[in-house]
């Protein structure tokens, strides 16, 4: 983390006020690796009929199969309760489902406990989610809905179509006056992807060449992060590659750092530097966390978690190359981040002064967002 000798940085949850706890599954199954499995779920559970679905659902307080509740915004699933549903899959979304590891999720809102319907009105091509990590990284940054177990979400738009930062107000004019330059909301969180320390503090400046260093950094780590555009690429024509071809079912995952190279049983896949294999979410090793989601033995029979993939498949291939090389050029990043070192700041007394802090109440609540038809039970008409 930068190095910083003061303890008037503002906290992020000042200077990004809107907020949203994680997202509460409430059960596995509706999450996997490869849409396919979910559709195999699905058809599993609706084949099943009376206590037999109720038990495959795996019922909570929040949800049973007899729960009422509406759609989840922008997705067209059903709302009669599930003991009574029937059709096909409703088509698995993209999310994110742990630090670096991109999965399918079943975007029913009769399958979630606590699917904050807040987000999911303000996801689009826009949205950027920045989420708290508990793990080693104070802070990730996503375009997908994220749905790992982590802290506070605070989405960097309030309104779809990246309308209506969720910054404190004034902060975009305070800083570009500060600086000197103009400062978009998506140079904030640049910025804060730098800069941020543990606590969830982050130091300010008012050095209009350490800012644009700092933002530069933060933009090449948001790409990294959000993994899409143009695909990255390791300097010196570096690219892994799979040397030996992977097993249909791998079982074991193992570094050789001489050859930097992976193992996967007899597969091999090589160069991989020994920077992506070391780069870690707090205790886990990412690359083996990642595995281990695709490979884990199948649940208990009888449930819809061992509905599973039966073989590796190609895709999965192309994600672990490409987590690779991102893992390696994050690793670097992280190193020139380190490196920073804030001299005159911005302080959060200086934006206290300025009346940009504190934000007011009204900027830590979602905005009213009209622009989405949302069924409710049973077709009814939902009142937002």
């Amino acid at each position: 983390m930068p190095g910083v000798t003061h303890d008037d940085a503002p906290p992020l949850a000042d200077l990004m006020p809107w907020s949203v706890a994680p997202l509460r599954l409430g059960r596995g199954w509706p999450t996997a690796p490869d849409p396919a499995i979910l559709k195999a779920r699905w058809d599993a559970l609706l084949k099943a009929e009376g206590a037999d679905r109720e038990t495959l659902f795996e019922p909570t307080r929040s949800r049973t199969v007899h729960s009422a509740v509406a759609q989840l915004p922008g997705q067209p699933s059903g709302t009669e309760p599930l003991a009574a549903a029937s059709g096909p899959c409703p088509a698995p979304v993209r999310v994110l489902a742990a630090p670096f590891d991109d999965q399918w999720l079943i975007p029913d809102h009769r399958l979630i406990d606590a699917a904050r319907p807040e987000l999911w009105r303000v996801t689009d091509d826009h949205q950027i989610f920045a989420v708290e990590s508990p793990e080693g990284m104070p802070l990730l940054a996503t375009s997908l809905l994220p749905t790992l177990r982590a802290g506070r979400i605070r989405p960097l738009y309030r309104r779809p179509g990246g309308r209506e930062p969720n910054l404190a107000p004034g902060l975009l004019e305070h800083l570009a006056g500060r600086l000197g330059r103009g400062v978009a909301p998506l140079d904030v969180l640049a910025w804060a992807l730098a800069v941020i320390r543990p606590d969830r503090t982050v130091p300010l400046t008012d050095d209009t060449a350490l800012w644009a260093q700092g933002v530069e950094l933060g933009h090449r780590a948001l790409w990294l992060l959000r993994r899409d555009g143009e695909r990255p690429k390791l300097p010196g024509g570096r690219r892994p590659y799979v040397r030996a071809p992977l097993p249909a079912r791998p079982r074991t995952i193992r570094y050789d750092p001489e050859e930097e190279a992976l193992h996967l049983d007899e597969g091999r896949v090589s160069p991989v530097p020994r920077e992506a294999w070391d780069f870690r979410t707090g205790e886990a090793r990412v690359l083996e966390t990642w595995f281990a989601a695709r490979t884990a033995d199948p649940a208990e029979p009888g449930t819809l978690t061992a509905v599973t993939a039966l073989s590796w498949s190609q895709s999965w291939t192309s994600e672990l190359l490409e987590l690779i090389t991102v893992l390696t050029l994050l690793a670097d990043a992280r190193a020139q981040q380190a490196a920073l070192e804030i001299r005159t700041r911005i302080t959060a007394s200086d934006l206290t002064a300025g009346g940009v802090l504190p934000p007011p109440e009204t900027a830590r609540k979602p905005a009213s967002i009209l622009e989405h038809t949302e069924e409710g039970p049973a077709g009814q008409l939902t009142l937002l």
